[in-house]
């Protein structure tokens, strides 16, 4: 009985610690390793929860404020009518010489406002940096 037990507690099957220093610093070093790494993954895994939640509703407020916005970056239909009409009562007026010298699409003269552009390049850049977070932080939870 004797020799069972001192072979037992010489054999590394018996003991997690190993029978030499080397491997008991490497059996607690990878067991401090592994609780280091999960908090690790645990404490980085919410955060990425958190910045896919965040970029997802921001791409949705931006994205209702670019659809809001669009409008800006084409001519108003009622200026054309508006112009249209007031070209035909010139002609049913019988004043030919002013109906013919107006331009012959009144809307093709607009450009929208260095102004709006850029509040749009603005927006779409947002909206962009915004789905790039998203994008990010799934390719970080999937690895």
């Amino acid at each position: 009985m004797k020799q069972v037990l001192e072979v037992l507690q010489d054999s590394t099957i018996a003991s997690k610690s190993g029978k030499d220093h080397c491997s008991r610093f490497w059996g607690v070093y990878k067991r401090v390793a592994e609780e280091h790494d999960s908090e690790f993954l645990e404490r980085y895994t919410s955060d990425m929860d958190i910045v896919l939640v965040f970029s997802g509703l921001f791409s949705a407020v931006s994205t209702s404020f670019i659809v809001a916005m669009e409008s800006n970056l084409s001519p108003d239909p009622s200026d054309t009518t508006n112009a249209l009409l007031t070209q035909l009562i010139q002609i049913g007026l019988g004043n030919l010489t002013a109906a013919g010298t107006a331009a012959a699409a009144p809307g093709s003269m607009w450009s929208p406002s260095a102004t709006t552009v850029w509040i749009q390049m603005i927006a779409y850049a947002s909206l962009s940096m915004s789905l790039l977070a998203a994008f990010g932080a799934v390719l970080g939870k999937q690895w």
